[in-house]
């Protein structure tokens, strides 16, 4: 069949919508096919258009829209979006990254800033132990367990649109803090917090990464967004223990109010809508979402149990065993299901391998790191909580004034030098203080040091690899992942170092004072715990070093 006036389309097909015919708008049923034309130049796709009443092709439309009774949908066909342009600067894009950095900066915050009020709470609400460690913990696990989830919904429902709801529950979670009675209202009000974060943290890196199309400015995008969250994480203690010597705790919550209000605003009118062609259509796997989840709370919750309970009691060791179990049937699930949650190829690329191998030893090391020194800051050498947290400010200034070498760092190196380097700074960090910690506070400022360089730098750049190596419509579950693997090995680097010190350690290692054995006993288990946390974290590094190889050929 030769063209003979019918109108030419794209691929073949059949669908319904506006038809514009003649400069008019009708409604239609657009019918496709490829045909052959008789001088050979190859299939192309034609449509012939329906009204309600008669089909026509789209010469004879032109002509029968004015005579013939056709109901008219409109003067103009709807006009198509217009493309996005990436900004191409980070000026050109401060909205949104006011909005992304305010969401990160909530995350932070929240727990740091909460801990210092937590004995306040306690009176004020009648709290038992168990149940302050669940104020915060509540929080933590809920936020690790459904950061998967809500990951790989956003990348089917889109990211803006997830993020903005969740800003919505955190602002709500918020306000609900100024009613909260009891310590149980406070625990569910903090897990609502929990799920507001899991909607909204692995979006504000994803949102970030996707705002910009050159590799430098992602960078230095992500960089900013983080140092903005780590000055929230260094600031939170002094800023709430300032704020309770003259207001009530709720408002250390109820602080987040206007943030979600800011960063919903920002992200609002900074970031476009996705579009329907940087969505997964694939349908959500519920089935994998409540596998997945499961095995996150249990692996979250074993690690407090093994420090509370201790190694000699069965509840942690049962919550590890179901955590592996349950994990084994996700991967199950993962492997048989037609549409999976996380198609498990993806953790086998070598970018998103290597990078959450990283980001797991970053994680490892400044949990554990920081579990230690604070522990032998206080209870072996006797400082006071003010010199130890004067002690700890090595470690907090790396954090913040480092993110200005990230950018010129990687432009010299490029990021999977960059990756490796800090990856291997971390495990450096680690060895130093598990060999030399315990001969003085210099070698235990040069571990805080060289752990913070490394996590600082790994913080964006094994994020920006994991993100680059899954494909476009991936990308909030591979920021999901990210964070799920730095969340999952904080849990594991703090076990690690307690179940080490309460299996070496004689008597309760709260009382004080000490004797000369126990002080001895606390200084072997840390240098067994440090040399513990070494190995695992260079035992992460060498698989990442592994696949990062392969990516690079």
């Amino acid at each position: 069949m030769g063209e003979g006036g019918w109108g030419r389309l794209g691929p073949a097909g059949a669908g319904t919508g506006p038809c514009r015919v003649g400069g008019i708008g009708v409604e239609t049923r657009a019918h496709r096919w490829t045909s052959t034309p008789i001088d050979g130049t190859g299939p192309r796709a034609y449509t012939r258009c329906r009204t309600g009443r008669h089909f026509f092709t789209s010469k004879e439309c032109a002509v029968n829209v004015r005579h013939t009774a056709v109901e008219k949908v409109g003067a103009r066909a709807e006009a198509p979006r217009p493309p996005h342009h990436p900004p191409r600067s980070l000026r050109e894009a401060w909205v949104a990254l006011a909005g992304l950095s305010a969401v990160f900066l909530f995350e932070m915050l929240d727990n740091s800033i909460l801990n210092v009020a937590l004995p306040t709470i306690g009176r004020e609400l009648s709290a038992s132990t168990t149940l302050l460690q669940w104020v915060t913990g509540g929080y933590a696990v809920v936020f690790g367990a459904l950061m998967l989830a809500f990951g790989a919904l956003a990348d089917r429902v889109g990211r803006r649109r997830v993020m903005l709801v969740g800003l919505v529950l955190l602002g709500a979670a918020g306000l609900a803090t100024a009613f909260v009675t009891t310590a149980e209202q406070l625990i569910a009000v903090r897990a609502a917090m929990g799920v507001a974060a899991a909607m909204t943290t692995p979006g504000s890196l994803a949102l970030a990464f996707r705002l910009f199309d050159e590799e430098g400015l992602r960078v230095r995008a992500m960089t900013l967004v983080s140092t903005v969250g780590l000055v929230g994480l260094a600031i939170g203690p002094t800023a709430g223990g300032f704020v309770l010597g003259f207001a009530p705790w709720q408002v250390l919550l109820l602080a987040n109010v206007p943030v979600a209000a800011l960063a919903f605003l920002c992200i609002r009118r900074g970031i476009p809508a996705d579009r329907a062609d940087e969505l997964h259509r694939d349908p959500l796997d519920v089935g994998g979402a409540l596998l997945g989840t499961a095995a996150l709370v249990l692996a979250l919750t074993a690690p407090t149990l093994f420090v509370d309970a201790g190694v000699a009691s069965p509840l942690p060791w049962l919550t590890a065993a179901a955590a592996v179990a349950v994990a084994v049937l996700f991967v199950v699930r993962a492997r048989a299901a037609r549409r999976p949650l996380l198609d498990l190829a993806l953790l086998a690329r070598p970018l998103v391998a290597s990078g959450l191998a990283f980001k797991g030893a970053s994680g490892l090391a400044v949990a554990g790191l920081g579990y230690l020194v604070t522990l032998q800051l206080q209870l072996d050498w006797g400082w006071t909580p003010a010199q130890a947290a004067v002690g700890l400010l090595p470690q907090v200034v790396v954090l913040i004034a480092g993110g200005v070498f990230i950018g010129p760092l990687v432009a010299r190196v490029g990021l999977d030098a960059a990756a490796r380097l800090s990856a291997a700074a971390v495990v450096c960090g680690l060895a130093v203080y598990g060999l030399l910690g315990r001969f003085g506070y210099g070698w235990v400022a040069l571990a805080l040091v060289l752990v913070a360089a490394g996590m600082r730098v790994v913080g964006v750049v094994a994020g920006t690899n994991v993100m680059r190596g899954l494909p476009a419509e991936r990308t909030t579950i591979g920021a999901a992942l990210v964070d799920t693997a730095g969340e999952v090995a904080t849990g594991v680097g703090i076990a690690v170092g307690g179940t080490i010190v309460a299996a070496l350690f004689t008597g309760d290692v709260a009382t004080s004072p000490w004797s000369a054995d126990q002080h001895a006993q606390f200084r072997e288990a840390l240098t067994a715990a440090g040399l513990a946390l070494t190995l695992l974290a260079a035992a992460l590094v060498g698989w990442g070093l592994v696949r990062a190889r392969r990516a690079s050929r």
